[in-house]
């Protein structure tokens, strides 16, 4: 199975199926899930799950963007 074909089953999950996929990929992965068990659902955020999340939502669908940024789109450079 290949990366879009997965990603399509991803997508074609509901919400709550999908973060428990990736619970589960975070697990097989040794990654911590605390940083995402505090959540409107589940009480206040914390300041590191509140952090992830908004992460998360900025990256969502990044792998899908067709922009591809080059040395000439800079408007600085660190010298």
């Amino acid at each position: 199975m290949g990366h879009i074909e997965l990603i399509e089953k991803l997508r074609a999950l509901p919400d709550d199926q999908q973060s428990q996929v990736l619970d589960l990929i975070e697990r097989l992965s040794g990654q911590p899930v605390s940083a995402r068990d505090a959540g409107p659902d589940q009480g206040e955020w914390t300041e590191s799950g509140f952090a992830a999340f908004s992460l998360s939502q900025a990256l969502r669908d990044m792998e899908d963007d067709p922009v591809v940024y080059t040395v000439d789109d800079l408007r600085e450079r660190w010298q």
